[in-house]
């Protein structure tokens, strides 16, 4: 049977959307019983979770646990990760920024995926995690409290035992952890602003978050840290912690974030670059999103703790680009 497995950075970071047609076989089964048989690394009391947390839908419906099935449907599952530490080691080198026997604060690189998913299993941070600190596969989610979608650089901090785990959710519900990026955007914004609007998948498009009446309560901060001619460098702070919540608050105030391909629209190239400068642009194939700044307490001691990481290369590129195009034209004015 053919499963389809679809880019877990398209959705929350951790899930897989999986897309399969029923085969002939599983005709006359109850629906749960049929992913089951289909599923087999998945107990069936897992799969009806599955079900009553409207994860499958059968033919663009919702899937219930009792139906019957004929073959054939189209069913998509939205699998969400796993919860214990049954993760692989691997030896992936780590930009480690701070490390003590309760935390440790980890410069990510775009593209590595933060938690594995089904059809994504190793090569991720998490594997990487485990590796460094084999305690932290008997927490949950390896101790990994807050994440960053794969292809988003920049700081993430991990818990190495259960009481600081704990104390760092705390903290992040509390809204006590400071947490600023930067984030280059389309168009050219006059000032800062809040944004305020509720996150919650999309009703159209399962794969994508948006803003939408039923979601979770969503606030974001931005303030002007660099003007171009048609593109804006912002420094934003999180107040709350949705999925994706940068780039569907930014695509919602009309100035998705440049390289993001899933709220971004067509890349546009900015006039003004010669021929090498536009292969340089196209070559930036990620969202300009940098978590550049992370606050909070110590665990353990109290001591208020911070870090920052400087943008990557391929980002600081992309600025480059857009500062000499900025001079240019200054220079013609």
């Amino acid at each position: 049977m053919d499963l389809t497995y679809h880019n877990s950075d398209a959705m929350e970071e951790g899930q897989q959307l999986l897309t399969l047609e029923l085969p002939p076989e599983v005709m006359g089964l109850r629906l749960d019983q049929a992913l089951t048989q289909i599923f087999s690394d998945h107990t069936r009391a897992q799969i009806q979770t599955w079900l009553r947390d409207n994860r499958v839908t059968v033919d663009e419906k919702p899937g219930k646990a009792s139906q019957r099935v004929l073959g054939m449907e189209q069913v998509r599952v939205l699998v969400p990760e796993p919860e214990s530490g049954d993760w692989a080691a691997e030896d992936i080198p780590l930009d480690i920024c701070f490390e003590d026997e309760d935390i440790l604060v980890i410069n990510k690189p775009a593209g590595l995926v933060t938690h594995p998913a089904p059809g994504n299993r190793e090569g991720t941070l998490l594997n990487a995690i485990v590796h460094h600190a084999p305690a932290c596969a008997t927490l949950a989610r390896a101790g990994i409290v807050h994440r960053l979608d794969k292809d988003t650089s920049g700081l993430l901090v991990v818990a190495k035992s259960e009481a600081a785990r704990q104390d760092l959710i705390d903290q992040l519900a509390a809204r006590e952890v400071t947490r600023e990026y930067r984030a280059l955007v389309v168009g050219a914004l006059t000032g800062g602003g809040r944004i305020e609007a509720p996150i919650g998948r999309h009703p159209l498009d399962r794969k994508r978050m948006g803003v939408v009446g039923s979601g979770k309560p969503a606030v974001t901060h931005y303030r002007i840290a660099e003007r171009f001619p048609r593109h804006t460098l912002l420094k934003v702070r999180l107040e709350t912690g949705r999925t994706h919540q940068i780039r569907v608050h930014m695509a919602y105030m009309h100035h998705p974030i440049v390289g993001d391909p899933v709220y971004g629209g067509r890349q546009m190239v900015p006039p003004g670059l010669n021929e090498a400068q536009q292969e340089q642009w196209r070559s930036f194939r990620r969202q300009a999103l940098h978590a550049a700044h992370l606050a909070f307490m110590h665990p353990r001691t109290g001591e208020y703790l911070s870090w920052s990481a400087p943008l990557p290369k391929d980002f600081e590129q992309i600025l480059q680009l857009l500062r000499e195009v900025k001079a240019a034209s200054e220079d013609k004015a």
